[in-house]
């Protein structure tokens, strides 16, 4: 008799026991739903949580911590990660911390990798120097081009002899922390290609240009003559009737070019008669490669350069340039916008 009461009052606690368990279960797993989805109530200055190589979600935790995030205890963020299958799979990367997001939210977006997403952008008419200038002082860049001289840059892109003037296109690429900068170079490279080719293909017929590469060497100085898209079509057009009649080029661009980084903002005589491979007033022709990043609209103009006789232009002060049909109407044009200043 004894021992069936003992039974009875045994069976009775473990009932007992387990309906305080499962009360005491419900009763987190409502707070843990509760807390899930309330905002954090942070202030508006931005807030960036990095996951690492290594990190597992109590130091991800820790570092949720760190930003100034306290509402819940860290079992209700273990058991959210484990309900939303996360805990195990923390993806790398830069995470934005936004005021009115939910734990919920964020770790969501700590599952799904959507890390923050960054831009650097190649300016059209940049040179080569000024590119890999740009691209060291980008700072989630991983430096991969400091000791390495441009010969090598090319060869490490997979364009071993190519010259690296020109051969980028200007555009925004987007990169995630950790990027290195020859993936932006390869990129860029790889986009200029894509555009080049097609301008190559949908050329007008009869343009003085033996190559792709003629292509984009004038591109470039068209990109230098001027910013204005609606001009880049009337510039190429007098650049391809000077290759016609083989009249020397004569454009500033290509001599600032040969001097370098000596140039300090002028042009001397002396620079417009030195012999260089890039001084158009004393050589016929293109120079041997670009001497710039040409966009998409300079690359397209210089297909497409616009029908006219004009042969020459000058700045006329206000952000364009007046176009002469001959050196008479030419030099009436240097003597009232460029003399006169």
């Amino acid at each position: 008799m004894a021992k069936k009461t003992h039974q009875g009052w045994m069976k009775r606690f473990l009932l007992v026991s387990i309906a305080i368990l499962a009360v005491a279960l419900a009763m987190f797993w409502q707070r843990t739903q509760g807390f899930a989805d309330q905002p954090f109530q942070l202030d508006d200055r931005e807030r960036v949580l990095l996951v690492e190589q290594g990190d597992g979600f109590n130091a991800v935790l820790a570092k949720i911590r760190g930003l100034g995030i306290g509402g819940g205890h860290d079992l209700e963020w273990k058991a959210l990660a484990k309900a939303l299958k996360v805990a195990g799979r923390l993806q790398v990367g830069e995470y934005a911390v936004t005021p009115q997001m939910t734990p919920r939210e964020l770790l969501q977006r700590l599952g799904r990798g959507e890390v923050i997403q960054r831009k650097f952008t190649i300016v059209e008419g940049w040179n080569f120097r000024e590119l890999r200038n740009a691209l060291q002082a980008a700072p989630l860049l991983e430096d991969e081009i400091a000791k390495l001289g441009d010969a090598e840059i090319m060869q490490r892109i997979d364009r071993t002899g190519v010259h690296p003037e020109g051969r980028f296109l200007p555009e925004t690429y987007v990169f995630t922390r950790g990027t290195g900068e020859l993936a932006i170079l390869e990129r860029a490279a790889d986009a200029m290609d894509v555009a080049l080719e097609a301008a190559w293909k949908s050329r007008d017929s009869g343009l003085p240009l033996d190559s792709p590469e003629q292509l984009l060497t004038l591109a470039s100085i068209v990109e230098k003559e001027t910013a204005l898209v609606s001009e880049r079509p009337l510039i190429a057009g007098v650049f391809v009737r000077r290759l016609r009649i083989g009249m020397r080029l004569q454009t500033d661009p290509t001599v600032i070019y040969g001097i370098g980084s000596a140039y300090d903002g002028n042009i001397r005589k002396v620079d417009l008669e030195r012999d260089t491979p890039y001084n158009t007033y004393v050589r016929a022709g293109l120079p041997p490669t670009p001497i710039a990043m040409p966009g998409k609209a300079a690359i397209e103009a210089s297909a497409h350069p616009a029908a006219g006789q004009e042969l020459y232009f000058v700045a006329h002060g206000n952000g364009g340039h007046q176009f002469s049909a001959t050196l008479a109407e030419h030099n009436a044009a240097v003597r009232k916008y460029q003399l006169k200043r």
